[in-house]
């Protein structure tokens, strides 16, 4: 159990380190995702993901997300996706952006800490939006580890992950190059039939905004991962 916590305290801590401090507004959210994945032919893999975004209090949704992508099995440690992601956001002052994004992503096994797999995903984002004329790009990076709470395999396991968003650009809907925003979750990991799991936590979103104050949200986040 130390390791577990100072597995998971050692990613929590690096992520706040790294957040700027600035006043933000809160706001409390409920996010909820199915994601879908396995081999297609040999090396060929995929993950398909429907994502809700519910905010302001809950009380409405902020956000629908479809992502689409196709990967190649390098190895068994490393896989490279080309994906899609379609975003449509309702602007509080009527109507709704629509953003398209082509990303390329690298996912990566790195070792075994505190009896669990801790992981690496890198994504590069290409991104156009309805309400600019300009392509944005961004770099992601996220970190995981998931770790068993027991001794039976395919049982309960403490989740933990940090992701950081970089915008490269700047651009005439709005992006600024630089820092964007950094996620931070910590939740179960519940194992389900064959190699599915539901995830349930807490995830902090701190966004870094220009002339106006910061964001910080306070996000219920349940995951359904169906893996085959």
């Amino acid at each position: 159990m130390r390791k577990t916590i100072a597995a998971l305290g050692a990613i929590f801590t690096t992520a706040l380190a790294a957040v700027p401090v600035h006043a933000a507004t809160n706001d409390e959210q409920f996010w909820v995702q199915a994601i879908g994945q396995g081999a297609i032919a040999g090396d060929l893999v995929y993950f398909a993901e429907v994502q809700s975004r519910f905010g302001t209090g809950m009380e409405g949704l902020d956000q629908m997300l479809i992502r689409p992508a196709i990967g190649v099995k390098l190895s068994h440690r490393l896989t490279v996706y080309q994906g899609y992601a379609y975003v449509r956001t309702p602007r509080s002052g009527g109507g709704e952006t629509h953003e398209h994004r082509s990303f390329q992503q690298i996912n990566w096994s790195l070792a075994r800490v505190a009896g669990g797999p801790l992981s690496s995903r890198t994504r590069i984002e290409q991104r156009w939006l309805s309400n600019g004329d300009d392509m944005g790009w961004r770099l992601r990076q996220m970190l995981r580890l998931a770790v068993p709470l027991g001794d039976k395999a395919g049982g309960v396991s403490a989740l933990g992950y940090v992701e950081g968003f970089a915008a490269l650009n700047d651009t005439d809907w709005g992006a600024r190059k630089g820092f964007d925003r950094l996620r931070s979750f910590a939740g179960l990991e519940l194992a389900m039939a064959g190699k599915s799991t539901v995830e349930v936590g807490y995830l902090n979103q701190y966004v870094q905004n220009r002339g106006r104050a910061d964001d910080r949200d306070h996000v219920l986040l349940v995951t359904l991962q169906l893996r085959h």
